[in-house]
């Protein structure tokens, strides 16, 4: 029998050994970047599922667990908090997107980009970045407070940003014929920022991948990432793009194996079709995971690599964004896309140095610290470390925010960008305010000093936020949206006012349901709607095989409220009897009676 057959038989016995061993399974990974030509719809990837039992793959190859980082490299790859996402290739000649604006066939995926394969894949020939600078770009990191850098090695699109000896599709074979991370790396070591390496899994360049030979493209693929890890010294990051794939796709037990002996300390995501070392969010902050690490990614811009006169994120998006995630206990991966000269926009440049400068006045707040002990909502979020709390207050619901009460003391509180705070403590709260004149539309930090170390304080959701938050949600039907965060019924209880579910077009009836989880009493309701669609509903409690009306009005609009008698239930929904188009509700909420 051939050789490669052998091989093959043995890699599929081990994988199903490996596979079979594993307690708890990785989920199916969502993929890569949002698809750019709405052809390929995507979820957002969230890993609170994403588990593979560490003591299962001790069993498979003796005491090293391969699989998983160790607790401390993790915690270490947590404590940095903020790192720069770069995507480039020859695609920027053109401001198109990477990789998805490519026609052709997409093996695996579906769907086809716009370009036609014969000029996608010969830009290339023209690529010549002569302003490219490594050292700029980690200095321009460096200015905005980001402690590490992840960047484009391959994307779905096959072009190798480094000087692979296993293709000619490469950049070295370009007009600048020079090692891009060869170059990259050697500025972050000697810059002091931690490297991070993307590498799509997919290959729509590639002859072999997903095909009768897909074996062989394995062997490429896992030798490119060999080349990755010993040629450009430390890599502290390995960062997958894996569309979906399973670890049978990519060979993963062995990769991870392979990976592991060649860098020990680095550190891999989920998207490899195993667990890896933490969870990732795409294009939103997200509600926060408070057990597994995890990172949100998001661009500066609207796409991935440089797209001319890209609307940018104001400022205030950013900090937020940045605070939101941290305050999640989550890390925060920021990308740029460079134009094909190899310069960085300037305003882009400018507007990441503002976020350094806000680092450098509240970055004791951000930086080595966990997020909690308060969840993060529309409000703010909330980080801690030693015997102090940093609130981060980005929206005052009230005059004053209501803390729920916690076992430690509090000795001492200031606000640390300017200002004094009240604190009042009630019998079941404890009531933090600050003058309007203090309030700052970036974000309001009141630091409150304990007696005993924060992080003995379990996790736990402000009073004032609405008890919707995180709840299963259903709905008659979705607008099939498919670029990230979609349209799922779940963004309606996500306390996030930039998501929203909608229905599908063409709708003049739908309904929306929250399951409460157990029986819940409330008395007040905040509904969000866009475009003013909505000229009839009611609001309705299961009782029950019965839904019972306990409101009900004609319009809800952008800021919709009202209060009633207290009703207790698990099951409640909206009820839309009558829309011009398929509504579309951003927040829907519902609030326990005050005391």
């Amino acid at each position: 029998m051939p050789q490669r057959k052998w091989t093959q038989r043995i890699r599929t016995l081990w994988l199903g050994l490996a596979v079979c061993l594993l307690v708890a399974h990785s989920v199916a990974q969502a993929g890569g970047e949002s698809p750019e030509d709405g052809q390929a719809p995507q979820g957002i990837r969230d890993s609170s599922t994403d588990q593979v039992n560490a003591e299962s793959a001790k069993s498979v190859e003796g005491p090293r667990d391969f699989l998983h980082a160790s607790k401390e490299d993790v915690d270490h790859w947590r404590e940095l908090k903020f790192g720069l996402f770069i995507h480039w290739g020859p695609i920027s000649l053109i401001g198109e997107p990477i990789g998805w604006s490519r026609g052709g066939e997409r093996r695996g995926w579906r769907g086809s980009g716009h370009i036609p394969v014969e000029i996608y894949d010969n830009l290339y020939k023209r690529f010549d970045p002569v302003f490219f600078d490594a050292d700029e770009w980690v200095q321009m990191a460096k200015d905005a407070g980001m402690k590490y850098m992840v960047f484009t090695s391959k994307h779905h699109d096959g072009f190798s940003m480094f000087d692979s000896q296993l293709t000619e599709y490469k950049i070295t074979n370009t007009l600048f014929k020079r090692d891009v991370l060869k170059e990259l790396a050697d500025a972050c070591h000697k810059g002091g920022l931690k490297l991070g390496v993307y590498y799509s899994l997919p290959d729509w360049y590639h002859p072999d991948y997903r095909t009768e030979n897909h074996e062989r493209f394995l062997e490429f693929m896992h030798g490119q990432v060999r080349e990755i890890c010993t040629n450009y010294g430390t890599i502290d990051i390995m960062w997958w793009d894996g569309l979906g794939g399973t670890a049978e796709d990519w060979g993963s037990v062995e990769l991870f194996k392979m990976i592991r002996e060649l860098q020990p300390n680095v550190i891999i995501n989920n998207r490899g079709g195993l667990g890896g070392d933490h969870g990732s969010v795409e294009q939103r902050a997200g509600l926060g995971q408070f057990g597994r690490p995890w990172e949100a990614n998001m661009t500066l811009c609207t796409r991935w690599a440089w797209i001319p006169h890209d609307e940018m994120k104001p400022l205030k998006k950013c900090i937020q964004t940045l605070v939101k995630v941290v305050g999640g206990d989550g890390n925060f991966l920021f990308d740029v896309g460079p134009m094909s000269d190899g310069r960085i926009e300037k305003r882009q440049i400018a507007r990441l140095r503002e976020m350094g400068d806000w680092l450098e006045s509240y970055g004791e707040s951000v930086y080595d610290t966990r997020g909690g002990p308060f969840e993060p909502g529309n409000w703010g979020s909330s980080t801690r470390k030693g015997n102090t709390i940093y609130l981060h207050v980005l929206n005052w619901p009230e005059e004053a925010i209501a803390l729920p009460l916690i076992p430690n003391k509090i000795v001492a509180s200031s606000v640390m960008t300017g200002g004094t705070v009240r604190l009042e403590q009630t019998a079941d709260a404890i009531e933090v305010s600050v003058a309007k004149a203090d309030r700052r539309e970036l974000d309001t930090i009141v630091v409150l000093e304990l007696d005993s170390p924060a992080s003995e304080i379990s996790v736990r959701p402000l009073l004032s936020s609405p008890l919707t938050v995180g709840k299963e949600m259903k709905a008659s039907n979705t607008y099939d949206n498919p670029k990230p965060p979609h349209n799922d019924p779940k963004l309606a209880v996500d306390d996030d006012p930039e998501t929203r579910w909608a229905a599908e077009s063409g709708v003049t009836q739908a309904w929306l349901q929250v399951d409460m989880e157990e029986p819940t009493t409330f008395n007040r309701t905040k509904i969000r709607e866009e475009y003013d669609r909505i000229h009839g509903f009611e609001l309705q409690y299961k009782d029950g095989g019965q839904w019972k009306t306990f409101a009900q009005g004609t319009t809800i609009g952008s800021d919709y409220s009202t209060q009633f008698e207290p009703v207790t239930a698990r099951y409640i929904r909206l009820n839309i009897l009558e829309a011009t188009d398929g509504p579309t509700i951003g927040e829907f909420q519902l609030f326990a009676p005050r005391k």
